[in-house]
Formats: structure tokens, C-alpha cells, sequence
């Protein structure tokens, strides 16, 4: 790796390995004369997941450094770039190294911590809401990520993730009713409909990706992570997707999360959008869902997640049942 000028006074490098990510971006941790501990995240066409599927490079958390986007951030948000750069088709991104204060799978939240991280995504949606960015993931790209069309490639080549993504989809045809499981293949074929939808709602910045492991907590700030996908479109798309990740390591219920959003966001909060960003959700990782509910080899983790996914279809059932033509 060429360092930045600010990698020069390194002192110390170290790969990281066995991190919470999946998208395939490799990632170094570097600690510097004056005692500074950054992290190092090297994105490169071809091995990073998020960088392809979401349209290509650079990588979109260059972009949003470099532009100067990440500088409006409420106060409540932040971000951990400190630095960025370009090398022929390879992004370098250097962050400040959050240490224990970044979340893990494990780290479960209890109710004012879970309400706490809806208020302070609120204020991101509201802060952006006049003036929405451009430039950033294609929205159809975010919301049919996974679609089979869109893994085939990578689950042929033999890619765990994508492997993954396509037997969960043949098991939630299985394992879903028709009414729903037939216009949610539809929709994944082509995503448009959705996407020209959400785009009529309270248009806004969106994370792309809100989970708690791309979360830290500083004080009273929220600091998000990874911003490999973020897009433009409601802000109700990061709930759905951290309600259809994380739901499980959250004390609240889903609908007093969507509540608790609800009464943060203010004119960034549509019905509409939320219920469509629901039904995006099911879109989005429909196929996890399934896979769990099937072949986790812990008994109760099937039955949470067998529970999980009648949850989504029927708001899935619902939104679709109020949109038909």
C-alpha cells in the first residue's frame, strides 16, 4: 500500500481479520508516532461485494468524503474518515479506530439504547431532507441488492455470500405463500415499481446500510460506519433495513421502533414510505430469512426466525394488497 501522508508516521500495521463485515473489503489497523489508532479499509474492484452491486466504483465512501457530504452531518451523527484516497481503480479509505465502542452482533440493545439510535437516525433524514444529495447509489441497486439476477454471477463463481443468498430464495419460495412470494419474485426481476414509489416520498440521505456493527456510540453522537451504499430516497429505508437486521438484538418491538422513528423524524416520516420500505425490507434479505427459518442448527433460532419472516410477509401482504392497481 502507498501510505497517505498521514500513514507515514506509522508505527505500527496489522491486518484485520475475522471482522464483522462481508462485503469482502480488506481492512488494516495502523497506529501512528503520536499514539493515533486508525483503521485502514482498502476497497477493490472485483473482491469488494457492496462496490459492484452497487454500480461500480469509486467507492462510494470516497465519494461522500470528498465531496464534502459527510461535513453537514447533524450534530447527533458522525462519521470516522479521516482521510481518502484513489489508486488507479482501488479506494483507500482511513478512519479513526473506534476501539470497543463500535457494536458487534452480540452487543444487544435495551429500550432507551434501541430509541436512542431511531432518534438519532431521525435527525440524519431530517438534516438532509431540503436538499437530498445526488450522486450516489442508484436506488434500484440498494433495494434488489440480493435479487437472484443480481447474485447469479457471483453465487456461479462460488462466492459464499452470494451461494447463500440464491438457496435462500429457493427455500422462501418454498416456505412463502404464493400471494406474497409471486409479486415479490416479480418485484426482484424488476425492481422500478419500488424504487419510482419510495422516490414520491420525503426524499432524504439514507445510510444504505443501518446495523448496528456499522454503528459506534460517542457520547451523544451516533457515529455511523461504512458508507458503501448510502442513496437518496425516505429515510424509512434505514429503519427497514435495521429493523430486518438487527430486530433480534433489540429489546423494543419492531412497531414501537417504527413508532419511536416516527415521532424523531417529523416531515421526514411518510406512512406511505415506511410501508413500502417495509416491504423492501422482505426484498432485501427475504432470503436470510428463509435460510434460517430452515437450516439454523439451533431449534429456537429457526423458530425466532420462522416468527421473523411471517412478520415481514405480512407487512409485505399488506403494502401489496394497498398498492395493487
Amino acid at each position: 500500500m502507498a501510505p497517505s501522508e498521514l500513514l507515514r508516521d506509522a508505527v505500527e500495521r496489522s491486518v484485520v481479520s475475522g471482522h464483522e463485515g462481508k462485503s469482502g473489503a480488506g481492512l488494516e489497523r495502523v497506529r501512528l508516532a503520536d499514539g493515533r489508532a486508525l483503521v485502514v479499509k482498502r476497497v477493490v474492484p472485483d473482491e469488494d461485494l457492496t462496490l459492484d452491486l452497487a454500480g461500480g466504483g469509486p467507492a462510494l465512501e470516497y465519494v461522500v468524503w470528498s465531496t464534502g457530504l459527510l461535513d453537514r452531518l447533524p450534530p447527533g451523527v458522525g462519521h470516522a474518515v479521516v482521510d481518502a484516497w484513489l489508486e488507479g481503480e482501488t479506494t483507500y479509505i482511513v478512519m479513526r479506530d473506534l476501539g470497543d465502542a463500535v457494536l458487534t452482533w452480540q452487543d444487544r440493545l435495551d429500550r432507551p439504547r434501541a430509541f436512542w439510535v431511531m432518534e438519532r437516525l431521525a435527525e440524519l433524514h431530517r438534516a438532509y431532507l431540503d436538499d437530498p444529495p445526488t450522486g450516489l447509489a442508484p436506488l434500484d441497486h440498494l433495494l434488489d441488492i440480493f435479487a437472484p439476477h443480481r447474485v447469479a454471477a457471483g453465487a456461479d463463481a462460488g462466492i459464499e455470500l452470494m451461494v447463500l443468498a440464491r438457496r435462500g430464495w429457493e427455500m422462501f419460495a418454498d416456505r412463502v405463500p404464493a400471494d406474497v412470494a409471486g409479486p415479490v419474485f416479480a418485484l426482484l426481476e424488476d425492481i422500478t415499481p419500488v424504487a419510482d414509489a419510495l422516490s414520491l416520498g420525503p426524499v432524504t440521505l439514507c445510510h444504505g446500510d443501518a446495523a448496528t456493527v456499522n454503528m459506534a456510540r460517542e457520547g451523544e453522537r451516533l457515529v455511523l460506519l461504512d458508507w458503501a451504499m448510502p442513496a437518496r430516497g425516505p429515510g424509512a429505508i434505514d429503519v427497514a433495513r435495521f429493523l430486518a437486521g438487527c430486530a433480534s438484538v433489540v429489546e423494543p418491538s419492531r412497531e414501537e421502533m417504527i413508532e419511536a422513528y416516527r415521532r424523531a423524524a417529523g416531515t421526514a416520516y411518510d406512512e406511505r414510505s415506511m410501508r413500502l420500505a417495509l416491504l423492501s425490507g422482505l426484498l432485501w434479505l427475504g432470503w436470510n430469512k428463509a435460510l434460517d427459518a430452515t437450516e439454523h442448527p439451533d431449534p429456537a433460532i429457526r423458530r425466532q426466525e420462522e416468527a421473523d419472516l411471517d412478520w415481514w410477509v405480512r407487512q409485505a401482504r399488506t403494502t401489496l394488497e394497498r398498492e395493487a392497481p
